[in-house]
């Protein structure tokens, strides 16, 4: 009786400031220790010479998005309670995580948030919570994002190897790293105004939650104020300190339980799987993630047209979301699937969703859909054009003692052969190559976007947006979550009740075997295995990156 009597007292004073009356009833909705979040709900294999096989299973951002909105309204689940220092997701996943969060508290229901310990990513998640709890024995770190990037000019002089690099925009810099010493004044411009856009929301929101001024939270993370987990309770930005059985007594005391077995629980990817369809007409989520290329993995350009045509053939499929989540990539393969896009649009609506990337290709390949949806931490834009030629004869003279001699029917026949640099004459050739492709790609932007060229231009010139700056700018429409996305391509076309269909289809384990078995049926060492990560060789024009890596 004294314990019960306890139990209930504690809950009353714990849960009080949330406005709950007495115990809470139902279940606790928890997500899965280690799961990931992605684009895709599936499991994938990852093999390492060192780590070997493993496997990794992730919930998509949809799917989970749309369990908390279910869960808001079902009487049988009472909380969420999530570690954010175990959800592993991009800051555009995390950010459209929290909102789907933020929107399940808002109809009453508590949010509760555990941590061993907090960095940027995990506590800008977890402070969306009613109340958020940290390990007493651990520290954090908040300090923002930054950006570093190696240059590779001094190494690759050293070794005897020329890059050339032809490009439009002069923001346009995945290149730049192979051409210079150092950071040109355009980049470090570009990236200081993007960390900017992109931290000073997450600040406000932060500070929002929290309850404090946002300038006094700049303040503490330009001090270096946060460090052990005393400093981040007494600033206000935990509830208090708690062990992990403390955590479950806590548990225990909002339901009015002696032990935590006897807690009523679901899993996130239980209660995923618990979602069901209604309507036979469907809102297709047409998945576009990774390095846009001609062949092999990442968007493959005819392979995913092909994936475009089927969504236009399927007349069960009234409206369709096209979820980018890439940085770019070749321009054939993303004319490809523009133009496919392009037709598509014609027979349905298309309605655009951007991830953490949707930049230069990205962008060009969902320009000209119908409405863009973007978080604030997405990077977009990169509206401009990049070559690189690699020349390396002098280090096969210098390092190998191997020395080329070529032949020709003229004296170009052997240009991008790797084994000299371009001359003036074959520069000019690719630069006005990379010219043509760069006003084309103004000119798909201003139709698609129905915006003046002078004021395409203007945003243009290769520069990276945050999402929240192309809302400003006009590149895109919308804030909003992927499911804000679907919910808008169901209205568009007047569905109340609607299924969802993904495409493409994610790959099954043997699926992911089966290609796992292709990578390994390789030579041993290729030529992009030894180059730095986001080099390109380009051997004949017209093969140009629209990337921004």
């Amino acid at each position: 009786m004294k314990k019960t009597f306890a139990c209930l007292l504690l809950a009353l004073l714990l849960w009080a400031p949330l406005g709950a009356q007495g115990f809470l009833k139902g279940k606790i909705l928890y997500f899965d220790a280690g799961n990931n979040l992605s684009e895709q709900t599936g499991s994938s294999f990852r093999f390492s010479l060192l780590g070997g096989l493993s496997i990794s299973n992730s919930l998509s951002i949809l799917s989970v998005e749309r369990a908390l909105e279910k869960a808001a309204e079902d009487d049988d689940i009472a909380m969420v309670f999530f570690r954010p220092d175990k959800i592993s997701a991009g800051m555009a996943a995390r950010e459209e995580l929290r909102q789907s969060l933020a929107r399940f508290a808002a109809k009453g229901k508590p949010v509760v948030c555990y941590g061993i310990s907090f960095d940027t990513g995990s506590y800008y998640l977890g402070s969306v919570g009613d109340r958020v709890f940290m390990h007493p024995g651990s520290s954090g770190t908040l300090v923002g994002p930054s950006s570093t990037q190696l240059y590779y000019k001094d190494l690759l002089d050293s070794l005897g190897v020329r890059i050339q690099l032809i490009r439009h925009g002069n923001f346009k810099s995945a290149g730049e790293p192979y051409v210079r010493s150092e950071m040109s004044e355009e980049n470090r411009q570009q990236y200081q105004a993007l960390l900017g856009s992109v931290w000073e929301p997450m600040v406000e929101e932060m500070a929002s939650s929290r309850g404090i001024a946002a300038d006094s939270l700049r303040a503490w993370v330009t001090g270096l104020k946060l460090s052990t987990s005393r400093d981040w309770l007494e600033k206000g930005l935990v509830d208090g300190l708690k062990y992990r059985d403390e955590m479950e007594d806590y548990l225990c005391h909002l339901f009015g339980k002696a032990d935590l077995d006897d807690l009523k629980k679901v899993s996130m990817s239980e209660y995923v799987e618990s979602l069901k369809q209604s309507g036979s007409k469907k809102v297709a989520v047409l998945y576009a993630e990774g390095e846009i290329v001609r062949s092999g993995s990442g968007i493959a350009g005819e392979k995913f047209a092909r994936e475009i045509a089927k969504v236009r053939a399927d007349s069960s499929v009234k409206a369709v979301v096209f979820r980018v989540n890439s940085p770019g990539g070749e321009v054939v393969a993303a004319e490809m699937i523009r133009r496919e896009i392009e037709a598509l649009r014609k027979d349905k609506p298309v309605i655009a969703s951007y991830g953490d990337y949707a930049a230069s290709g990205g962008y060009l390949i969902s320009a000209g859909t119908e409405r863009i949806f973007s978080d604030n931490a997405t990077l977009t834009g990169s509206i401009g054009v990049f070559g690189q030629v690699i020349s390396y004869g002098e280090a096969l003279s210098r390092k190998l003692h191997v020395h080329p001699y070529t032949v020709g029917t003229h004296e170009h026949s052997d240009m991008g052969s790797g084994m000299r640099p371009l001359d003036e004459l074959e520069l000019a050739r690719y630069q006005q190559d990379i010219d043509g492709i760069y006003d084309e790609f103004v000119q798909v932007v201003a139709t698609g976007r129905g915006m003046d060229r002078d004021a395409v231009e203007a945003v243009a010139q290769g520069r990276v947006w945050s999402g929240g700056d192309a809302l400003k700018n006009g590149l895109v429409d919308e804030k909003g979550t992927l499911l804000d996305a679907v919910k808008y391509a169901a209205w568009r076309v007047g569905l109340d009740k609607y299924g969802i269909v993904t495409y493409p289809e994610k790959n099954d384990l043997l699926g992911e075997l089966l290609s796992l078995a292709k990578e390994v049926d390789q030579p041993l060492i290729r030529v992009r295995d030894i180059l730095p990560a986001g080099f390109s060789v380009i051997a004949r024009m017209p093969y140009v990156e629209l990337d921004q890596k």
